[in-house]
């Protein structure tokens, strides 16, 4: 992610009117907008792998799931995000086409330049939205997963998979084995 010096300040709507003439993809953050860097192999190949399988998944439960160009809003926080999958159970996120705003699943693939934000800030924000149950944050330089996961009594409970293990997202009722996960993904060229 890359701040944008070109602006001082954006509404929120005029970073939608803006970014939408845009050939490249950028977040808001209260009024500063910040450019989306590109991605790796293993980085698009695990996102690919779990979007499928959830997409397969979700076919017959109302749910819908999108990947990277479409934002999330979190409209308490004047802010606009681009997680590499989304998925959505809430009738309101049918009334736009451009964003959800009540998600359940938030993914994320970690990149080293954006991990440190999407493990804090961007967490800290994303907790802000009242559907959100599971953040899950995948390592896209060696085999490792978090998943956090809202309990009963609101609090973020962490869950860490490696090889050999399955990831459970209970939001869903979903399941996918690590080794799925990771399939035909070539850490050798990273």
């Amino acid at each position: 992610m890359i701040a944008n010096p070109e602006f001082q300040y954006m509404t929120p709507q005029e970073y939608l009117e803006w970014e939408a003439n845009q050939e490249l993809r950028y977040e808001y953050i209260d009024g500063e907008v910040v450019a989306m860097t590109g991605g790796t192999k293993p980085h698009n190949r695990i996102a690919l792998n779990l979007a499928t399988s959830l997409d397969r998944f979700l076919t017959e439960k109302g749910c819908d799931i999108y990947i990277a160009d479409v934002k999330v809003q979190i409209a308490s926080l004047n802010s606009y995000h681009y997680p590499d999958i989304v998925v959505t159970c809430d009738s309101r996120d049918k009334q736009s086409n451009e964003w959800v705003e009540y998600p359940c699943l938030i993914v994320e693939v970690l990149s080293p330049s954006t991990e440190a934000f999407d493990r804090g800030n961007k967490f800290n924000r994303y907790r802000q939205l009242s559907t959100l149950k599971e953040y899950v944050l995948i390592q896209s330089t060696e085999i490792s997963v978090d998943c956090f996961r809202q309990n009963e009594q609101g609090l973020w409970v962490y869950y860490h998979y490696t090889a050999k293990e399955i990831l459970t997202l209970e939001s869903l009722g979903f399941s996918i084995s690590i080794e799925d996960l990771y399939r035909r993904v070539n850490f050798d060229n990273n």
